[in-house]
């Protein structure tokens, strides 16, 4: 009895691996190129260099510098504007001056307080 057991299991995974056999596995290359419709070797990955230059023109790219230095130009007036604020709180005249301003940057080089 236990033989013909054992012959109908090794029959039976016999006929179960055999189908499963009949496709490619999961992690083959067969696998996905029949999934995806191509073949394995056109499945290689396209060289960086087989096309041409992808990134920004010379206009874009003097638009990007200029709004950048725009930008820096913003955060170094906010630091300055900072930083005299804080020397004023300590007491120490800030040579900081700005277009439409009462006094010139020479007044305070006058008073003997030099720039940092």
């Amino acid at each position: 009895m236990r033989d013909a057991i054992a012959a109908a299991l090794a029959l039976a995974l016999s006929v179960l691996l055999g189908n499963r056999r009949a496709k490619p596995g999961r992690h083959s290359a067969a696998f996905f190129a029949e999934r995806s419709g191509t073949t394995p070797a056109s499945a290689a990955p396209v060289s960086p260099w087989s096309r041409p230059w992808t990134g920004p023109t010379k206009e874009e790219a003097q638009e990007l510098f200029r709004q950048q230095a725009e930008t820096a130009l913003e955060l170094h007036l906010c630091r300055e504007r900072r930083r005299a604020a804080v020397l004023a709180t300590m007491g120490v005249d800030y040579p900081y001056t700005y277009e439409g301003a009462p006094f010139p940057a020479s007044a305070f080089k006058a008073a003997g307080v030099v720039a940092a």
